[in-house]
C-alpha cells in the first residue's frame, strides 16, 4: 500500500510538472505567433502605405539584423547571395582567382596572389591595381564588392584592366576561375634545435588530417626533440577538427570538450577516438590575443591535460557554439546553440551576452567572479576571459612610424618597387635587409606622405585641452611649449630609431614577392621574439618539466631569461 500511495505521489507530481512545462511552452508559442502576426501585418502595412517606394528585401533584412543585435555578434543571418562566402569558413574552398586584394586609395590593389593558383598562373602581380572588372570601372569600389565580383563558379572566365608600377600603358588579364582551397597549414618545417614547427592558421574540414601529416612527416625526416603548434591569430573553425588536432598528442577516449545548450540535443562529449601519433614529445602551443574558438579549445584541452606549454598573450575568449541552420529559399541562419567546456570544466567565454549594463553593453566577466579549476597535475586554472598562458609574454609592440609606413602602404609599395628590379632574391631564410637596401628605402619615402601623431604628442594634446578648461594654460603656457619643442618627433631621426621593426617588416614583404605565403612565414620566423623563447624552452627540459608538474616558480620565461 505504502509503494502504491508513493508511485501516486510521484505520478501526481510528474503530471503536474509536464502541465507546468505544457503551459509555459504553450504561453512561449503563443507569444511567438502573436508577435510574427504583429510584424508581419506592420511589414505588409509599410509596404503598402509607406509614402516612399521601399524595397522588401533590404526591409526585411535590416529588420532581422537589428533583432539579432540583441543577441551575440556570432548569431547571423546568411541571405542566400552570401551563403558561398560562409562555405568558406567550413570548406576553406571557393570558386574565385585565388588572390588577397585591398583598398589604396580610390582604387582595389592585388596583395598577394595565391602560389599555383589562377591568379598567379595567369601573371598577376602583388601591387597590381584593379582600373577595370568585365569592362566596368573599378575605381571606388571597396575590396569586399571587388571581392564578390571575383569569385564565381569554376571554369568561368572573368577580364581584369591592371595598372602595374613600372609599365606605361595598362594591361589586361583574362582569367578562368578555379576551386581555391585555403590550406589550413600554410608552412611547417624545422627550426633550431630540431624543433619541429607547424603554423595552423584555420579548423575548416581535415585540419586535424593535415597536421596530422605534417607531422609525422617532421618525424619522418628528423630526430624531434620538440614541436611547436603556432595557432596565434587563428580564429578558429569546426569543434571536430579542434579535437582531432588534440587527439593527435592525446589517448584515445578523452573528452576535449563537452557543450551544453537549451536544447538535450546540444548537450554533447566530443571525445578522442583515434591512438594518438605521440603521447610524448615536448609541446608548445603559441597563443596571442586573436586565438580564438577551436584554436582556444586546442590550447585549453593540452593545458589541462598537462600535454603541452601555452606560450603567448591571454586568447580571445569565444567559448560559444554555432550551428549554421537553414531557411527558406536558400538562406541560413548561423545560431549560437550552446556553450563548450574543456576537460578540466571551464568555460572561457569572455563576454556575458545575456545581459547589458546600464549603458546598453555587454561586459567582460570581471576577475572577481572567475573560478578556479584544476588541470590534471593539480596546477590552478581558470574560466570566465579566455586560455591564460603558462607562460606569459608581451606582445611586439610596433613604434608609430613604423605603424604608419606599413598602414599607409608604403613598405608594401616599396616592396613591389624593388620586386620589379630585382628578379630573383636568396632564399626567405638567407635573405636579408642590407644597408644599402635600407639606404634606397629612405631615398623611396623621402618625399612619401607616413607622417603620425606619437603617443607622448597625444597626451601633450590632451594636456592642453584640460589646461584650457581649468583656466591653467596661462601659468604653464611656456613650460607647455618647450615640452611640446622637446617631444615634436623627427620623422628621419624615428627611421633610424626604429630600423629594426622596419627592417622586419621590408624583409616580410619582400620575400612574398617571390616566395608566397610560406616565404613571408620562413622570413619572420627568424626575428620572431617569442619562437626564440619557445625553442629556449624546448631545449632545457628541467623547466619544461617543472612548468607542467607545476613546480616552476618564475611567472615570466622571458623576464627570467633576461
Amino acid at each position: 500500500m505504502r509503494i502504491n500511495n508513493m508511485f501516486i505521489r510521484v505520478l501526481v507530481f510528474s503530471l503536474v510538472l509536464a502541465s507546468l512545462a505544457l503551459n509555459a511552452q504553450n504561453d512561449n508559442n503563443f507569444e511567438v505567433s502573436k508577435n510574427l502576426d504583429i510584424f508581419t501585418t506592420l511589414y505588409k502595412e509599410i509596404n503598402t502605405n509607406y509614402v516612399d517606394e521601399v524595397s522588401p528585401g533590404e526591409l526585411m533584412e535590416t529588420g532581422i539584423e537589428a533583432m539579432l543585435k540583441e543577441l551575440d555578434p556570432y548569431t547571423i543571418y546568411i541571405p542566400e547571395s552570401r551563403v558561398e562566402d560562409y562555405k568558406l569558413i567550413t570548406t576553406g574552398q571557393y570558386g574565385g582567382i585565388g588572390s588577397l586584394i585591398h583598398t589604396n586609395g580610390d582604387y582595389v590593389v592585388i596583395s598577394e596572389p595565391y602560389e599555383d593558383y589562377p591568379a598567379a598562373k595567369s601573371g598577376l602581380k602583388a601591387g597590381d591595381k584593379i582600373l577595370e572588372i568585365k569592362g566596368e570601372s573599378a575605381k571606388g569600389k571597396k575590396s569586399d564588392e571587388v571581392s564578390e565580383i571575383l569569385k564565381g563558379q569554376p571554369g568561368t572566365e572573368v577580364t581584369l584592366k591592371i595598372e602595374r608600377p613600372g609599365t606605361d600603358d595598362p594591361l589586361t588579364f583574362n582569367i578562368v576561375r578555379e576551386k581555391i582551397t585555403i590550406d589550413n597549414i600554410p608552412y611547417y618545417g624545422i627550426l633550431d634545435g630540431d624543433i619541429g614547427y607547424i603554423k595552423l592558421t584555420g579548423f575548416t574540414k581535415n585540419a586535424g588530417q593535415d597536421v596530422r601529416k605534417a607531422f609525422l612527416d617532421l618525424k619522418k625526416e628528423h630526430e624531434l626533440q620538440g614541436l611547436i603548434l603556432d595557432l596565434r591569430g587563428n580564429g578558429g573553425g569546426l569543434l571536430q577538427e579542434a579535437v582531432n588536432i588534440s587527439n593527435i598528442f592525446v589517448d584515445k577516449g578523452k573528452t576535449i570538450v563537452s557543450t551544453k545548450g537549451k536544447l538535450l540535443q546540444k548537450n554533447q562529449e566530443h571525445k578522442t577516438r583515434f591512438t594518438p601519433v605521440d603521447k610524448d614529445i615536448p609541446l608548445v602551443v603559441m597563443v596571442n590575443r586573436t586565438s580564438a574558438s577551436a584554436s582556444e579549445i586546442v590550447a585549453g584541452a593540452l593545458q589541462d591535460f598537462d600535454r603541452g606549454v601555452i606560450i603567448g598573450q591571454k586568447t580571445f575568449g569565444k567559448g560559444l557554439v554555432q550551428n549554421v541552420i537553414p531557411l527558406s529559399y536558400n538562406a541560413q541562419a548561423k545560431i549560437t546553440v550552446a556553450k563548450y567546456y574543456i576537460p578540466s570544466g571551464r568555460c572561457i567565454q569572455a563576454i556575458d551576452y545575456s545581459h547589458k549594463d546600464d549603458n546598453g553593453d555587454y561586459n567582460k566577466i570581471p576577475d572577481s567572479l572567475m573560478n578556479k579549476f584544476k588541470t590534471a597535475n593539480g596546477r590552478l586554472v581558470y574560466d570566465g576571459g579566455g586560455i591564460i598562458p603558462d607562460i606569459k609574454l608581451e606582445p611586439e609592440k610596433f613604434s608609430d612610424i613604423t605603424t604608419s609606413l606599413y598602414s599607409k602602404f608604403i613598405i608594401f609599395d616599396y616592396a613591389t618597387k624593388f620586386a620589379n628590379e630585382h628578379p630573383q632574391i636568396d632564399d626567405p631564410e638567407s635573405f636579408e635587409i642590407t644597408e644599402e637596401i635600407f639606404e634606397d628605402f629612405r631615398d623611396y619615402i623621402a618625399d612619401k606622405d607616413y607622417d603620425y601623431t606619437t603617443q607622448s604628442e597625444e597626451i601633450l594634446k590632451k594636456l592642453k585641452k584640460a589646461a584650457e578648461k581649468d583656466k591653467y594654460l596661462d601659468a604653464i603656457e611656456d613650460h607647455y611649449y618647450d615640452l611640446e619643442k622637446a617631444l615634436m618627433h623627427n620623422k628621419e631621426e624615428d627611421v633610424i630609431t626604429y630600423q629594426d621593426q622596419i627592417k622586419e617588416l621590408l624583409k616580410i614583404e619582400i620575400t612574398g614577392r617571390y616566395y608566397h605565403q610560406k616565404g613571408k612565414i620562413k622570413a619572420s620566423l627568424s626575428d620572431d621574439p617569442e619562437i626564440k623563447q619557445a625553442i629556449r624552452l624546448l631545449n632545457e627540459q628541467e623547466k619544461y618539466e617543472a612548468i607542467l608538474d607545476g613546480t616552476y616558480q618564475a611567472p615570466d620565461i622571458a623576464k627570467d631569461e633576461g
